[in-house]
């Protein structure tokens, strides 16, 4: 019997690097390892590089062809030498915050959406790139090129040769980048930082970025949430919430989106395609933080959650603990409304907990069907997805059947199969996961209330702020 072809994938999070040995005919995993990454919103990238290393992704023993899929927004700055001028700043680094509305307010809101497909958060490179100019201009003085993580390990593995590439996905995450015109805004660039960089070519979804010194074929890459969807084989119509450090929500189309609400960003997938995407900052460290906050294990407040009534007993959760980027509130703060002496059970609190998540996801859910997509189904990965209790509180809130596939690295996966297409030149068909299927519970007397209570919460906490 002929050994199989094998391709590996590495995803380098936000909290860890993951790297897995994959049979390029079948998609089947024979292999994972995974380091840690530091905490922290801002990361010297050199750390990252430690941890992919680490992990084997430089050795490839055995391995025909490798792509690489990474956070996405994170910025990262080098100077003359082709070596870091700054700590990375992390897509969840919130310090650019009035960085990006004053981008906002100087290019024009309409310009952003219409040109680029997206307005500029605390979030984007380009707002990363202003704060710099304005907060640190020696390092800023010293910047030549621009990059984000999936870019710089790739250039890392082909020993920084040649050109730096990158891909559509990761592109368009830039806020320097134009989805609908398939080019750098070179002059978006100039208005954050003052003057032009070197930014890396972006390349289509089946390209190679390069042959590695030992033979391996080194694909594209892409960008975490874009290799996701490919690891996933998501279909049309299918919304698919990733609840790791955030949480996003994002879908499979060929159509560019121009959201007013601008909470929909007009990104691209791996596929040639296009990618809506709605990120918040809270995911399921919301779901540790109540649980921590009751003393218990996540398992238990699980259990704990199922003996509440549907509605948490009038007790809502508004789960802002990071500040937000969807809705725009940067320096918000979390809140427990309805309290009163017969709901402040152990049992309320562990129920208000998983649907004040479940409500963030309902919402973008609605925010995707506002900007004109039809989601007839939604799929639950990531390590939040892991509560049973979460999953069938989406359904109910959204009226739609929930998708828990076998836990994988879908990320990883879908590098590993970007990497089999560079190899082969043809997409493979790797079948797609078992699901669990979850569906609404016939009796939903309860979810408007509770609907209408989260959204009121919000808007009384926060007010005119709330956008």
């Amino acid at each position: 019997m002929a050994r199989p072809v094998l391709v590996a994938g590495v995803d380098s999070s936000t909290q860890s690097c993951k790297h897995i040995t994959v049979d390029a005919a079948t998609g089947e995993v024979l292999r994972s390892t995974a380091l840690p990454h530091p905490d922290g919103t801002a990361v010297d990238p050199r750390r990252w590089w430690d941890a992919f290393e680490g992990v084997g992704a430089t050795r490839l023993q055995g391995i025909a062809a490798v792509a690489v899929s990474a956070q996405q927004h994170s910025t990262i700055v080098l100077g003359a030498d082709d070596q870091p001028v700054h700590d990375a700043i992390l897509w969840n680094d919130r310090r650019a915050t009035q960085s990006a509305l004053d981008l906002r307010h100087e290019y024009g809101q309409d310009r952003w959406l219409r040109e680029l497909g997206m307005v500029p958060t605390a979030a984007h490179p380009v707002s990363k790139l202003r704060w710099l100019s304005h907060h640190e201009p020696e390092a800023a003085n010293r910047i030549r090129r621009v990059m984000i993580p999936h870019d710089w390990l790739t250039w890392g593995l082909l020993g920084q040769q040649g050109e730096p590439m990158t891909d559509r996905s990761d592109a368009s995450g830039t806020g320097y980048w134009s989805p609908s015109d398939a080019e750098y805004r070179d002059e978006l660039i100039q208005l954050a930082l003052g003057r032009s960089l070197k930014v890396p070519k972006v390349l289509g979804p089946a390209d190679r970025a390069g042959i590695t010194s030992r033979g391996v074929v080194v694909g594209a890459g892409c960008g975490d949430n874009a290799a996701a969807i490919l690891g996933l084989g998501a279909k049309r119509g299918e919304a698919v919430v990733s609840i790791g450090t955030s949480m996003t929500v994002s879908m499979v189309e060929d159509i560019h989106v121009n959201d007013p609400s601008c909470h929909v960003a007009d990104m691209a997938n791996a596929c040639g395609g296009q990618l809506p995407l709605v990120a918040t900052l809270n995911g399921a460290r919301t779901l540790t933080a109540m649980a921590a906050m009751l003393r218990l294990s996540l398992g238990e407040m699980e259990v704990l959650s199922t003996a509440a009534p549907n509605d948490a007993g009038g007790i809502c959760f508004v789960p802002y603990l990071d500040g937000e980027r969807k809705p725009l509130l940067p320096e918000s703060q979390g809140a427990l409304t309805g309290l009163t002496r017969r709901s402040m059970t152990p049992e309320n609190l562990a129920r208000a907990g998983i649907l004040g998540l479940a409500c963030a996801i309902a919402d973008a859910v609605e925010d995707l069907i506002g900007a004109g997509l039809v989601v007839d189904t939604v799929t639950l990965i990531g390590g939040g997805s892991k509560s049973r209790s979460l999953r069938q509180a989406v359904s109910d809130l959204t009226g739609r059947t929930v998708g828990w596939p076998e836990p994988r690295e879908y990320a990883a996966l879908g590098a590993a199969k970007q990497a089999a297409w560079a190899l082969t030149g043809e997409l493979p068909r790797w079948d797609r996961p078992n699901y669990t299927l979850i569906h609404p519970t016939a009796s939903r007397e309860w979810v408007p209330a509770v609907r209408n209570r989260y959204s009121a919460a919000s808007k009384r906490i926060f007010g005119a702020e709330l956008h």
